[in-house]
């Protein structure tokens, strides 16, 4: 067995257990510290040292004041206690530790000091029935987990399936970017949840209590709430804190806050970034779902637009302009659904079709005569989805020659009751 106990700070006690589980599910928090038990999980790491190199560098988290490893989890709460007081380890474990290292004996430990009891081994040494009438039986068997004749016990912590905490601001907030410096301790916390667990975080929620409920006459909501989606699972907190502030900036608190709490909504498995067994050179640069997160964010979402492809047969509703953080949340047709032949179309359509003059053999022209080619190909009707048309799309689409311009794109509305000639329109060119 191999153990490791860690004092981390009281108020990052949680975020620590998250920590150590990305290392080993075998976590427990017993007088205030934070146990591991490895060696079940020594091999994928790379041995104890790498492992400990690893979990002693928790990045945004504070430091744990002091760790120690033992072959039972109390030899290892023993070394760590002794390291806390500046105490030099005895040469011999676990039988020269002190008594007082032993939570069980602090009960009895007065007693046996008056005795001359002060270690593991000297209470050992001593008749058990005794010390069993004597101090109780549970003396005995937190003497025996220590020296790892018994098992020992412990509620393992696990992962919670939703991050969600709640601190106390330092001071009254009044101005809503006030709210990111304690907002940054959480998203710390949210990184090392969202890591222990490999996940990528899709929506979270930040939320603060205002101190005030009236003002002016006024009654106030108590709550107050900033929902921040993303377009892909991510554990960039630097990409969520920049999210924060630029909605942050747009916002005015309706009271100052004085508790701030955030939550995640939607969560998923965060893939792997490679699937190669080579190494590949990591991507330089922001990344263009986060360039256009933050951007909808600053300038807002309705003036950050992107093409999105549309299933229909008329080649002018086949692209529409929506907003850049609508198209990625639904995600664009499969090409089965689009026409067959759209890779044949035009690359450049006009934005309006353009009426075309005909000749006198009844021709359409633009610029010079046009030869046309192929033959015409036919789009029927707006179809019964699309109630908002003006009128059914009832054409024959052609290509054309022209001397000046190359190919164009025409088409020839068939003739309806009172018209008695096609008209042409110009609406594409190739490149």
């Amino acid at each position: 067995m191999a153990w490791i106990a860690l004092s981390p700070p009281e108020e990052q006690l949680q975020p620590w257990c998250w920590q150590a589980l990305r290392f080993t599910p075998r976590v427990a928090v017993d007088q205030g510290c934070v146990l591991l038990e490895v060696s079940g999980t020594l091999r994928l790491w790379g041995g104890l040292r790498a492992l400990l190199q690893q979990l002693l560098q928790p990045g945004a988290l504070q430091p744990c004041r002091a760790w120690a490893r033992g072959r039972t989890a109390l030899v290892a709460l023993a070394l760590l206690q002794l390291k806390i007081r500046d105490r030099q380890p005895p040469a011999q474990l676990p039988d020269g530790l002190p008594l007082d290292s032993l939570a069980a004996a602090a009960p009895a430990l007065a007693v046996l000091e008056r005795t001359g009891c002060r270690s593991f081994g000297e209470l050992r040494a001593l008749p058990r029935a005794g010390v069993a009438r004597r101090f109780g039986a549970a003396l005995l068997e937190a003497l025996d987990q220590a020296y790892g004749e018994r098992p020992a016990a412990y509620d393992w912590c696990l992962l919670p399936p939703v991050f969600d905490q709640n601190l106390e601001l330092p001071a009254i907030a009044t101005a809503a970017p006030e709210l990111l410096w304690t907002g940054q301790r959480l998203l710390d916390a949210l990184h090392t949840w969202l890591r222990a667990g490999q996940r990528g975080v899709l929506a979270l929620e930040l939320e603060w209590t205002h101190d005030l409920r009236r003002i002016d006459g006024r009654s106030l909501p108590r709550l107050d709430r900033l929902p921040i989606r993303t377009a892909r699972p991510t554990q960039d907190m630097a990409h969520l804190c920049r999210l924060l502030l630029e909605h942050l900036q747009h916002r005015s608190l309706a009271a100052p806050a004085n508790h701030l709490r955030l939550r995640t909504l939607e969560v998923a498995p965060l893939p792997g970034a490679s699937a190669s067994l080579l190494p590949e050179e990591r991507q330089q640069g922001e990344p263009l779902h986060a360039l256009v997160e933050r951007l909808a964010a600053r300038l807002g979402a309705d003036r950050v637009l992107v093409p999105r492809l549309v299933a229909d047969h008329r080649p002018e509703c086949m692209q529409r302009w929506v907003p850049a953080q609508e198209a990625q949340q639904g995600g664009a047709p499969a090409a089965e659904t689009l026409a067959p032949d759209a890779a044949l179309y035009p690359a450049w359509l006009l934005r309006e079709p353009l009426p075309l003059e005909m000749d006198r053999q009844g021709q359409p022209v633009f610029q010079g005569p046009l030869q046309l080619l192929a033959r015409p190909r036919r789009v029927d009707g707006a179809g019964w989805w699309d109630l908002d048309a003006a009128q059914p799309a009832m054409r024959d689409y052609r290509l054309a020659r022209s001397a000046k311009l190359g190919l164009l794109w025409l088409y020839s509305e068939r003739p309806h009751s009172g018209q008695a000639e096609p008209r042409w329109f110009l609406q594409g060119a190739y490149a």
